[in-house]
């Protein structure tokens, strides 16, 4: 990205790619993990998958610190004002990502006691198909969701 007039070694860019590139090696994900989604959430962050070359090696136990709600597992009727109260304890910017066919649809429990769909409860980034999917598909969905934050299609 150097610039005609710019001498070799020297990088121009934008504050606003900066910051985007800052905040994409910098997240701090909050696990909200219900059901057999949330043990392949653990597995992607154990030391195999090694989510710490993304810069997410803290899974943050409180709202306050996080900055990504990754939602593994089907939601409750009982569980969704919770999981609004956590996101809406976090910090400006945040991200979220659905995990699993029963957080993105309610997968094959079509009854009144799910939501069929966290996108009913919060706003959703990115949503990871699978039943429950791998932790391959997890940092997949992180990587897309690094992608839209860097390129600007995530505004916040």
């Amino acid at each position: 990205m150097a610039g005609p007039a710019s001498p070799p070694g020297f990088l121009t860019a934008t504050l606003q790619k900066a910051v985007n590139w800052a905040r994409t090696r910098s997240m701090w994900p909050a696990t909200f993990g219900l059901a057999c989604c949330a043990i392949e959430m653990m597995a992607t962050g154990a030391s195999h998958h090694d989510l710490g070359r993304f810069g997410m090696e803290v899974f943050r136990a409180s709202p306050r610190q996080a900055d990504l709600m990754i939602v593994a597992g089907r939601v409750s009727q009982k569980m969704a004002p919770v999981l609004r109260q956590v996101y809406d304890q976090m910090p400006d910017p945040k991200w979220v990502i659905s995990m699993g066919a029963c957080a993105s649809t309610g997968g094959m429990f079509n009854n009144y006691a799910l939501v069929q769909g966290v996108d009913q409860v919060v706003p959703v980034d990115v949503y990871v198909p699978g039943c429950p999917p791998g932790p391959q598909s997890l940092m997949h969905g992180i990587l897309t969701l690094h992608d839209k934050i860097r390129s600007g299609e995530i505004v916040r």
